[in-house]
């Protein structure tokens, strides 16, 4: 059997091929270089990569096989996230890998402008001992202004409490409840920028905060102000900063990001009231190693055909272990729904009824949705991904409804869709057996069955009349295919009906088509789940 072929586009921690395992061929290739990446690429399954590596529409368009983009960080500005997910590419990295490094390094950025560590260092080296020149200020009882107290910020905050500061901090996203848990007083951002002494940024990069702390923010500040930015370049106007350094409005800066990077050249570098880094925000051993582990354990996932809790382009998060041997029936109840209507639906509920909505069961909608594209799409192969965007573009509402009442079954799931004509189709099913992994369909329209999925399936609906099933069965028997499973349901005797069927083969379309003449079907359907 081919194992599947994962890719490391740049360098990792050796622990990270370790926690990928023997079930994968691991190649490398330098990322950076697009034309040693872009035939690499071509035939494998997952790219593992940091920061120097694109991951463009070019290269996603080049990689015909690939299933996941693996970043071993945070940041994902050099993945093209929209077209990796209309691709059916899942998108994943580690998220708090590197948070305790990135804070910590927020604070020695804080600390060394503070007291000028990085010109005194670089002076003493050079013969001279000016003592007097880098006199440096205290962190106690000064006023430090946190901008943005997500999982960094806040580790940051815990960090600096412990220098006697006071804390504020500017977040609109963040409840007042949560600022006072970490003893941190939440502020406008105008009064951030006209109280703090030290201002640390902690912000994503984002249309919104691209250029949140500018020319007219910087008139606001102290003169004695230290600015501290180890989150994304481009958040505070490099351009700007450097006046308010230049002109004396700004005391000094901690900097380890730029809005170009690599950035060799900048006239802050000039300055020596800043202290400038080359992006070490996630550069220690540790945060490499964590990284690297974390996103192991999601290509390993992702490959095996799950969810990924750090996947950034899937809904669903967390499976719980109870949800997850439904998932494969909520994909065929999709697929067969698909096939019954024989187009899309306007609507798409998916219900799902019993003990199991005691857990989240977000990803059970996620599975009947790509089930239900499977065989419609023909650009992309549907993917837990993409499969929401087929029903977008498609403009399909889709709505889970969930209830813990359950009379018939212990869980229930039902795919029911509204076509554009009003017509409503359902098909639900259940898992039964001493351990839950039989699949069965339970009803269809309406119609109570009893009938255990297979490879191959067949529908037909029709006036209920003596010798149908003598002429399905020879129609079907003269096409050589046999007849695993036969169920008939009725509304009432002389009403209409239905026939299931469990076959051994595919059904030939002139088969299906005589057999929908013969007992004059209003409709016959055969699906196929191989």
């Amino acid at each position: 059997m081919t194992k599947p072929v994962v890719l490391i586009a740049e360098e990792l921690s050796p622990a990270t091929v370790e926690a990928l395992g023997p079930d994968f061929e691991i190649r490398h290739c330098d990322g950076a270089n697009r034309e040693e990446l872009l035939p690499a690429i071509a035939d494998v399954d997952a790219i593992l990569i940091r920061s120097a590596t694109k991951v463009d529409a070019e290269a996603l368009a080049a990689a015909k096989k690939l299933r996941v983009v693996a970043r071993a960080g945070v940041g994902l500005d050099n993945v093209d996230v929209a077209a990796a997910t209309k691709a059916g590419v899942m998108v994943v990295n580690a998220p708090t890998s590197n948070i305790t490094s990135a804070a910590e390094l927020a604070v020695a950025l804080l600390l060394a402008s503070a007291r000028h560590v990085s010109p005194a260092h670089a002076s003493l080296k050079q013969g001279q001992w000016k003592r007097s020149k880098f006199t440096g200020v205290e962190l106690a009882e000064k006023t430090v202004g946190v901008v943005g107290l997500g999982r960094i910020g806040a580790l940051v905050a815990q960090r600096l409490a412990a220098f006697e500061v006071e804390l504020i901090a500017y977040d609109p996203y963040v409840p007042a409840a949560r600022a006072t848990q970490l003893g941190v007083r939440l502020v406008s951002l105008d009064e951030l920028l006209r109280e703090s002494d030290f201002i640390t940024v902690h912000l994503p990069k984002t249309p919104e905060t691209a250029g949140l702390i500018g020319e007219e923010q910087l008139r606001l500040v102290k003169p004695s102000v230290h600015i501290i930015n180890a989150a994304r370049g481009g958040i505070v106007d490099e351009d700007a900063l450097y006046a308010a350094l230049k002109e004396g409005r700004v005391a000094g800066a901690g900097l380890d990001v730029y809005a170009k990077e690599p950035c060799t050249d900048s006239p802050m570098f000039e300055l020596d009231n800043v202290v400038a880094l080359p992006h070490l925000g996630a550069s220690t051993d540790e945060a490499q190693e964590k990284a690297g582990i974390a996103v192991a354990k999601s290509v390993r996932l992702a490959l095996a055909g799950e969810l990924v809790p750090d996947a950034v382009n899937v809904q669903g998060g967390t499976i719980a272990e109870d949800v997850k041997p439904g998932l494969p029936l909520c994909e065929k109840l999709g697929r067969i729904f698909t096939a019954l209507a024989g187009g899309v639906a306007d609507r798409l509920d998916v219900e799902v009824r019993g003990e199991i909505t005691k857990h989240d069961v977000k990803v059970m909608e996620l599975a009947t949705l790509k089930g239900v594209f499977t065989d419609i799409a023909e650009e992309a192969s549907v993917s837990y991904v993409n499969a929401p965007l087929f029903a977008q573009e498609r403009n399909v509402e889709v709505h889970l409804t969930t209830s813990p009442e359950s009379p018939r079954y212990r869980n229930l799931v039902t795919a029911r869709g509204t076509m554009a004509t009003g017509e409503v189709v359902s098909v639900s099913g259940t898992l039964s057996g001493a351990r839950r992994m039989v699949e069965k369909i339970v009803e269809i329209d309406g119609y109570e069955v009893d009938v255990e999925l297979a490879d191959h399936l067949a529908f037909f609906r029709y006036t209920d009349r003596p010798g149908v099933v003598g002429t399905v069965g020879r129609i079907l028997g003269e096409a050589g295919v046999n007849i695993a499973g036969m169920q008939v349901a009725r509304d009432a005797k002389g009403g209409q009906a239905l026939v299931a069927l469990t076959v051994d083969t595919a059904i030939p379309a002139d088969a299906l088509s005589e057999l929908q003449t013969a007992i004059a079907a209003d409709w016959a359907r055969a699906v196929d789940l191989t």
